[in-house]
């Protein structure tokens, strides 16, 4: 993480979460993500591919020159991009850890500026992660950046960052063909790996777990 901002919500966040596979949503205080507060945002996890803002920061909105607010999260990417970030963050959901990205943000006149994101899961009324806390920070301030709007952002690097604690609720993942105390509905899905432990990873499982959400 380059960014200050990146890495003071990712330790705020790791803090509050413990053990566990994420804090809850309303454990959030927003007088202590300081001042980043206008960088940051809040998104809900409605299905495998859609994840609207609940909330976007006054300097995000100020940068894009328009409301994000119910937007789809994944909409402002291109399509490849789009089903990379959308595979994190269904993977963090389940297993906890952020989704740390580093993008291109431009403007329609081709003009760019890099910018780091970290997005991490919170709980809100299900047992598994349906909303993310994120942070979005440029990482160069040219003299245009507020003056020309920002239309479009491109990948260029992402990654999940773990924990140096794994959760309580992740180790619950094994190999075999148990059911997921997550997710009981359930039974088969794609094993996913890390240097620390192993997860099974249930592709569109928790939409249909997961309804009705306010």
């Amino acid at each position: 993480m380059r960014h200050t901002a990146t890495r003071a919500l990712f330790a705020y966040w790791d803090e509050l979460r413990g053990k566990r596979l994420a804090p809850r949503r309303f454990e959030i205080e927003p007088a202590r993500l300081g001042e980043a507060l206008p960088d940051t945002f809040i998104l809900e996890r409605q299905s495998a591919g859609t994840f609207p803002f609940r909330l976007a920061g006054t300097r995000i909105c100020d940068r894009f020159a328009r409301e994000f607010r119910g937007q789809n999260f994944l909409g402002e990417w291109p399509a490849r991009d789009r089903q990379t970030l959308a595979a994190r963050l269904n993977t963090v959901s389940i297993q906890g850890g952020g989704v740390l990205v580093l993008a291109n943000a431009e403007t329609a006149a081709g003009r760019s500026v890099l910018v780091e994101m970290v997005i991490l899961p919170l709980i809100h009324f299900q047992a598994f992660a349906d909303r993310f806390l994120g942070v979005l920070v440029p990482l160069d301030t040219p003299a245009w950046l507020g003056w020309e709007p920002l239309v479009s952002m491109h990948l260029i690097s992402e990654e999940i960052i773990w924990p140096a604690v794994p959760s309580s609720q992740a180790e619950d993942f094994s190999s075999d063909d148990r059911q997921s105390p997550l997710l009981p509905s359930v039974r088969h899905g794609t094993i996913v790996r890390s240097d620390r432990r192993q997860f099974r990873v249930f592709d569109g499982g928790l939409s249909s777990a997961h309804s009705g959400k306010p």
